[in-house]
């Protein structure tokens, strides 16, 4: 009897220490699902000012008279750096959480963007901005809430199953095939719309997802004591992941030489979050143990992320210029009256005159 009551006691003391938002017994159940979280946050923060970094590095390497190759330029390898930490970052958080959960946090990138735009690319602070990081971050909230918090540790049998199942080739398949096509097109064709390079990133993001998750699962177990390293799917997915994370890289710094970060980071964001919830929800099967609520909220907490994000870009990189004029001042030699391009049908075109001594020769020219 005394130690039925004692049992009850327990039972009722472990029940309330776990109780309550927040909580110390909160804490301990999710501690796992709090650190994958804090990781994909400073990672994604990380590969936001990385890229920062490398558009800045074009654009210097654009103003020199030397043109030189990006690869030899110290602060594109210093944005390459911080971005391996950042992606480091973000592989370490899919071993603690799901591809769901992870994968959508890469909205923070879209915000560090602004931010590190402002900072170092001397880009204003707008309305838009602050109003888009509103919705964006309301939208992570959602996506911490109701993602399904599940803790997969694959292990490398079940990987085996998995990856022959019919599902999953359907879906490779489908994607080699895209993705070739969209490869014709941009270097036989040479189109070059933003579009394309970044599809392919994120058809080659889908999969290197999918073999992250598997990687870090099986490295995890392996500490815990369950030996994976040895099966050679471990290599197999360590592969595969090496060598579409390095096109990722090439075809995204490809769209970063083509276009502003203002247009690539949300797009890619975009592009990037549905190719992992896609392979998160047909590889893993994540979205089984969702009830119809957490599923609703989870794709709108997605859908203010996407709101966020086109807010936050809108009108993004625009440059409007403030006169007709080019300002002589900061070149030597040249006077204000000096002509930097041959006379069309005014006699103020490509001058620096004033707009009144324009208008009177103007005026003299059609009396003649």
């Amino acid at each position: 009897m005394a130690t039925l009551q004692l049992t009850q006691n327990v039972t009722f003391e472990g029940e309330e220490m776990s109780s309550g938002f927040l909580s110390s017994g909160w804490y301990y159940a999710n501690q796992t699902l709090l650190l994958g979280i804090l990781l994909a946050i400073t990672g994604n923060f990380l590969i936001s000012i990385s890229l920062t970094v490398q558009k800045s590095s074009h654009l210097l390497l654009a103003r020199q008279a030397d043109q030189k190759s990006y690869y030899k330029s110290k602060l594109w390898w210093c944005g390459i750096v911080l971005m391996g930490i950042g992606e480091t970052g973000n592989f370490a958080a899919y071993g603690f959480a799901s591809v769901m959960l992870i994968a959508p946090l890469g909205s923070v990138a879209v915000i560090g963007s602004a931010v590190a735009s402002v900072l170092f690319l001397k880009g204003s602070i707008r309305p838009e901005g602050i109003l888009g990081g509103t919705v964006t971050v309301t939208g992570i909230f959602l996506l911490v809430t109701f993602a399904p918090h599940v803790t997969q540790e694959p292990t490398a049998r079940q990987i085996q199953t998995d990856i022959v199942s019919w599902r999953f080739l359907i879906y490779v398949i489908l994607e080699v095939i895209i993705f070739c096509i969209l490869l014709y097109f941009y270097k036989r064709r040479q189109v070059k719309h933003i579009m394309l390079p970044l599809t392919m990133v994120a058809l080659l993001a889908s999969l290197s997802i999918i073999c992250v998750k598997a990687v870090a699962a099986m490295i995890i177990l392996s500490v815990k004591g369950n030996m994976q390293l040895t099966h050679p799917i471990f290599y197999i997915m360590l592969t595969i992941m090496v060598v579409t994370c390095v096109f990722q890289v090439k075809f995204l710094d490809e769209a970063l030489q083509l276009y502003g970060t203002a247009e690539v980071i949300p797009m890619n964001y975009v592009f990037f979050t549905v190719s992992a919830v896609m392979a998160g929800a047909i590889f893993y099967q994540e979205f089984q143990a969702a009830s119809p609520l957490s599923g609703f909220m989870f794709l709108f907490g997605c859908f203010l992320s996407f709101l966020g994000v086109f807010i936050i870009t809108q009108n993004g990189g625009k440059d409007h210029l403030k006169s007709f004029y080019i300002d002589y001042g900061h070149i030597p030699g040249k006077k204000m009256s000096s002509k930097i391009q041959p006379d069309s049908h005014s006699l103020s075109y490509g001058s620096c005159c004033n707009e009144g001594d324009s208008v009177k020769a103007q005026s003299i020219l059609n009396s003649s």
